[in-house]
């Protein structure tokens, strides 16, 4: 195979853009820059890799697969540049106490430790999943040197510093076939008769809840759940609808059946993953370098 490191970031922005349009803003060059690398990285891998329509493009099974080992590449890539940029990093040795939240479990933590032991293979990690509140409190405490969270809405600790991992906007999911997808952007009050997934980790089905309030609705609810496998299942099958962050959208369940995501035009905060670390409280060499790996996945995705 001759596709390049460029062809993989464009593909990778399409991915996370939703479109050609906005992949080329983000990355400041013009769209058929963009069009011309994709066309030329599906010709060579022999697949489509996304579906063209006239709201963007949604990735296939196939184009699905490969964006997991596209980031990994470019992830590889880029971790190969720090450790020749800093050889210094490979002779550190000790332990590292690291603590995450569900959703970050689920999907940002597994690609920042793979990164983090090849930058810094001396390095023992020790990780504990559990909620926002008791992680702060190991923080606080001294029990863990740093955490990867999703922040609790509209609540700032004093008792933590935190550097922004990643901003994820929520989207209503919907099944295949479904009436609301013939708009781009729709409202919650449209779907208030709809029975609704709640997911229940991380404060994600507080946030429909707020909004419920706001709007004066009080929608079904079909299920509630700690799974997002659960609820990518019940939406692909018509049992319900679900508001989730955009960093758990996948556009298939484990059952091969197919769910389309749409903008909502209600005012939903977005969800917001950050390193936190005890304010005040120095960082040791090891949680430094994790923390600035972290902060390099926020910056990849924001380019």
């Amino acid at each position: 195979m001759a596709f390049s490191l460029r062809q993989l970031q464009y593909f990778v922005a399409v991915a996370e853009n939703g479109s050609v349009s906005s992949a080329a803003h983000t990355l400041s060059i013009s769209q058929s820059t963009v069009t011309e690398a994709l066309r030329e990285l599906e010709l060579d891998l022999g697949f489509k890799l996304l579906e063209r329509h006239a709201r963007g493009a949604d990735l296939t099974l196939k184009g699905h697969h490969f964006l997991r080992h596209a980031r990994k590449i470019l992830g590889d890539v880029a971790d190969a540049r720090r450790a020749l940029a800093g050889p210094e990093t490979a002779a550190l040795t000790g332990r590292l106490s690291v603590g995450v939240t569900p959703l970050v479990a689920g999907y940002i933590y597994s690609d920042l430790i793979a990164r983090f032991r090849r930058a810094f293979p001396g390095i023992a990690v020790e990780a504990v999943e559990d909620a926002a509140d008791y992680l702060e409190h190991l923080l606080v405490g001294g029990e863990l040197d740093v955490a990867v969270m999703v922040l609790p809405p509209g609540r700032q600790s004093a008792a933590l510093q935190t550097e922004t991992v990643e901003v994820s906007p929520y989207r209503v999911w919907l099944p295949l076939g479904h009436a609301a997808l013939a708009e781009e952007r729709v409202s919650l009050r449209d779907l208030s008769a709809e029975p609704h997934v709640l997911l229940t980790v991380d404060e994600i089905a507080e946030a429909s809840e707020i909004v419920w309030r706001r709007l004066g609705i009080r929608p079904p609810v079909a299920f509630r759940t700690r799974s997002v496998e659960a609820v990518r299942s019940l939406v692909a099958t018509g049992a319900g609808v679900a508001v989730l962050p955009d960093l758990t959208y996948r556009p298939w369940s484990l059952e091969g059946d197919k769910i389309e995501a749409r903008t909502l035009v209600d005012d939903v905060p977005a969800v917001e993953v950050a390193t936190a670390w005890r304010r005040g409280s120095p960082l040791s060499a090891a949680a430094s370098g994790f923390v600035s790996i972290a902060a390099t996945r926020h910056a990849g995705r924001g380019r």
